[in-house]
């Protein structure tokens, strides 16, 4: 898919953060966009900042397969098709305490968000572009969890790690019958140097009541993780730059363009932390790799004080 104007792209999660910015740069090449989130308000006023009729914004529940059905059917009936699906939305759960420890619905609210939610998408759309035998599939994953995961995070590089083995049967698959069809996972990542300032950062934001914890969400508020991380930065006397997600947009243009599978900027720190799995696995040696400190992640002193 070399030339994707006029091609029509859906992307979830599209109300800001990556999803917008890739939105951004669809439109930019010349696509018909449709933005697909949960948040009415944040999804319109998006959609207004991207200032096109080329552009949509459609009201997305990803845990639902009926609802992304719904959004292929908005993006068909505005635009006439559907060429790329993005399954970009993702959520971090704020989940306390320990892995053992992380409340069941932690569980079921990041695994219904971030991987049921890339089934059902793959389900909703790639019927249909196997059908045409024209588009690309881009799951969003993440190198936590992706490529190895920050142990103390728990949750989320589960979800991740989900996102990679079902985008590499997906690509398998699509290849065993022969079709045109692409499929690729998005590691969010710049050249750049910096972090990524996004709505995962905001543990346990916008969650739907049928994930309450119960009692315990009488005291639990969403915490701003980034500004956490940048004040353990600092105090460890770093000074971090925001990275620009136009970046993470291009990487995903590279990879619908170019049949990338693997969409990410390599960093040399990564490269050794994934090349130290493979060894352990292969030489069956304790996974050591995961006890590095990471200025990114809790310590499990402050996650014991949650």
């Amino acid at each position: 898919m070399k030339n994707l104007k006029g091609k029509v792209g859906v992307v979830t999660g599209g109300a800001g953060g990556i999803g917008k910015a890739i939105g951004e740069a669809f439109l930019a090449e010349g696509m018909k966009v449709v933005l697909a989130d949960v948040l009415e308000g944040p999804l319109k006023q998006a959609a207004e900042e991207l200032g096109s009729e080329d552009v949509i914004g459609v009201v997305t529940d990803v845990t639902s397969y009926d609802s992304l059905c719904a959004t292929r059917d908005a993006a068909i009936d505005r635009f006439g098709a559907v060429h790329v699906i993005c399954n970009n939305a993702g959520v971090g759960s704020g989940s306390k305490g320990q892995i053992w420890e992380h409340h069941l619905n932690d569980w079921t609210w990041s695994l219904d968000v971030n991987v049921l939610g890339i089934i059902n998408g793959m389900n909703a759309f790639v019927p249909g572009l196997i059908e045409q035998n024209e588009g690309h599939i881009v799951n969003t994953s993440s190198g936590n969890g992706g490529f190895t995961p920050m142990a103390s995070t728990g949750i989320y590089p589960v979800t991740k790690a989900a996102v990679v083995t079902i985008t590499e049967c997906l690509w398998g698959q699509l290849h065993e019958i022969g079709s045109k069809v692409g499929a690729s996972i998005l590691f969010p990542s710049t050249r750049s140097p910096g972090v990524m300032a996004t709505g995962i950062w905001n543990a346990g934001a916008n969650r739907p009541e049928r994930y309450s914890r119960g009692d315990e969400d009488a005291d639990a508020v969403p915490y701003d993780a980034l500004a956490e991380y940048l004040a353990r930065a600092k105090k460890a006397g770093q000074e971090v730059p925001i990275a620009p997600l136009s970046e993470v947009a291009e990487l995903c243009l590279d990879a619908i363009q170019n049949d990338v599978f693997w969409a990410t900027v390599w960093s040399e720190e990564q490269a050794d932390r994934l090349r130290a799995r493979t060894e352990s696995q292969l030489g069956q040696t304790p996974p050591n790799y995961l006890l590095d400190a990471s200025l990114m992640a809790r310590s499990a002193k402050e996650r014991r004080a949650d």
